[in-house]
């Protein structure tokens, strides 16, 4: 497995559904904001639509925050207008929803199960330059929280914005960070 943490978004084209349209996404037009990359095994499933349905409903957040989200499942983009049309879940979503038959961007990320043709449960966190900044990947049977990944993503855009400071664990918006220095060393 290659090193994710800061490695660059690989190029990739994809039809996607988005707010009752088919449209194209590209590597280009993720780079220049922050996006999360929300990857899950499959629609008409059991845990991805509680999972879509929580980024659905903390999505005005992620929007405040000026982050796009970008679900992606190995789906055509019309099954994932069927889900959408069908599921009052997950006909909240207002993102887009990539569509990856082939597999590309699911193995661009390193998150294909080969055997099965779908994706292990990846998100994915992308500053504005195209690089990744955090990494969560869960066994398909365990659903992720809207709730910490906003933790995280808050977290991130601070430590981009405060060069020379880090966040301590379970840091929260407004609290304290950290200054690295020789002073700190066995004191914390």
């Amino acid at each position: 497995m290659s090193r994710y943490i800061e490695s660059e978004l690989k190029p990739f084209e994809a039809k996607a559904y988005h707010n009752g349209e088919f449209i194209d996404v590209n590597d280009h037009n993720v780079k220049g904001k922050w996006a999360v990359f929300f990857f899950y095994p499959a629609d008409f499933t059991f845990v991805c639509p509680t999972e879509l349905g929580d980024l659905a409903d903390n999505y005005a957040e992620f929007q405040k925050l000026g982050v796009e989200i970008y679900s992606v499942s190995t789906d055509t983009h019309f099954t994932h207008k069927a889900w959408h049309d069908s599921s009052e879940t997950i006909g909240k979503l207002q993102f887009p929803m990539i569509a990856d038959p082939t597999g590309k961007i699911s193995r661009n990320f390193n998150v294909m199960i080969e055997e099965d043709g779908v994706a292990d449960r990846g998100t994915f966190v992308i500053n504005p330059e195209g690089r990744i900044q955090i990494v969560e990947i869960t066994a398909g049977s365990i659903g992720r929280d809207a709730s910490e990944l906003l933790r995280k993503i808050k977290a991130a855009q601070y430590i981009a914005a405060h060069p020379g400071e880090v966040c301590p664990a379970k840091w929260k918006e407004g609290e304290e960070t950290l200054s690295p220095s020789l002073d700190l060393v066995g004191k914390i």
